[in-house]
């Protein structure tokens, strides 16, 4: 008799989960059919694709915040993956909901942020703009890229092949929307509504996708201050005193506070759920935060050096991505153009178009990496 622990565990899930759990047996599988593995469920194997890609090892130079991902002080981007995984499988294994899942998805939920946070993803689209591009850059939509696409597997393997419910948690994570308190699965979700261009901000398709959806804004609201206080832009003592009154007055005071109440407030119900009174204060606190710290002068000054910095690499790259030829010449000086060329080379959508290419380039980017490839093309 031959054991099958992936097949104990399924039904050690059937019996043990939560009715509203997404089982993984029940999974509606990936877009390239494959044998299971016979240690790891669908989720778990998910998870270890994720966890080895190069993209997601990337995460640990991009920026969160604030543009120093190598200041060990400062929150960079995979330590925010880290932290919402942290919360929202906290959340999922009290609620007793699928932790695979969850896992899954928190990791690989910004495997396609683009360097310098969300000023490196704003200039972006706005040079695809400028060029009247037919697609549009953010970096939920680019992460389902990176995952179907452009991660390279093998030599000569590239997406991941990710199961619908982890791919659907990624591209529906969004948690720049303040106002969400209660989050019902969308769970008649097609294939088709994931597609880039879809509606990427509706609700996930499972209770796992929506867990991980709020934990996100959970994760940095109040890290962030925690490093706004570091760089003297606000501090917990400043905060109004309902705030405090309601949530904390520290980043851990505050995550255990909507961490219970979510808890309390989603068990046996078919939605995550944050109440009345502690949704408006995380709001008033979100708020807070982007007046203080995301629209600071301090940090709006800086975007001015990202800004130049993503523009200058996407006009200069452009440029050379339709003209193969000059680019092969240039190629054999500069040690980044080089590294363009051979990126073109082995992008896995040969038709796909310059502008494509060239924001798939730069948003693969690290925040150190794009500075020095700045560097070296521009300095004189």
């Amino acid at each position: 008799m031959h054991i099958i622990p992936s097949k104990i565990k399924q039904q050690r899930e059937a019996d043990y989960l939560n009715k509203y759990a997404t089982l993984s047996a029940k999974s509606k599988g990936r877009i390239i059919p494959e044998v299971d593995c016979r240690i790891r469920n669908p989720f778990e194997r998910d998870v270890g694709r994720i966890l080895y890609s190069v993209d997601f090892r990337r995460l640990r130079q991009k920026t969160q915040v604030f543009f120093n991902p190598r200041n060990d002080h400062i929150c960079t981007r995979m330590e925010h993956v880290l932290y919402v995984n942290y919360i929202a499988s906290t959340i999922g294994k009290a609620l007793n909901l699928n932790a695979d899942l969850i896992e899954a998805i928190s990791l690989g939920h910004d495997i396609g942020h683009a360097p310098f946070g969300h000023t490196g993803e704003k200039e972006l689209q706005s040079c695809l703009e400028k060029y009247n591009a037919d697609f549009s850059f953010q970096h939920e939509l680019h992460s389902l890229r990176v995952v179907d696409i452009l991660s390279r597997r093998k030599a000569d393997q590239y997406g991941l092949n990710l199961t619908f419910e982890v791919r659907d948690g990624i591209v529906s994570h969004c948690g720049e929307k303040y106002s969400e308190y209660v989050l019902r699965p969308k769970r008649e979700k097609t294939e088709a509504e994931l597609i880039p261009g879809a509606k990427f901000h509706e609700l996930p398709a499972t209770l796992e996708g929506c867990i991980v959806r709020m934990a996100d804004k959970i994760a940095y609201v109040g890290r962030d201050i925690e490093d706004g206080a570091r760089a003297g832009l606000m501090s917990f003592s400043a905060l109004p005193a309902s705030i405090k009154t309601e949530l904390g007055s520290t980043n851990g005071e505050i995550i255990n506070t909507l961490v219970e109440d979510i808890i309390e407030h989603s068990y046996g119900n078919d939605a995550i759920v944050l109440s009345i009174e502690k949704g408006q204060a995380m709001e008033e606190l979100l708020n807070s935060n982007l007046r203080h710290i995301y629209l600071s002068d301090r940090i709006q000054r800086y975007d001015y050096t990202v800004r130049n910095v993503v523009q200058g690499l996407f006009e200069i790259f452009l440029e050379f991505a339709v003209d193969p030829e000059k680019l092969a010449s240039e190629a054999q000086y500069n040690m980044m153009f080089r590294n363009f060329f051979d990126y073109l080379e082995k992008h896995p959508e040969k038709d796909a178009s310059a502008l494509r290419k060239v924001t798939d380039y730069i948003a693969g980017m690290t925040d150190h990496f794009a500075q020095e490839c700045f560097e070296q093309i521009f300095q004189i």
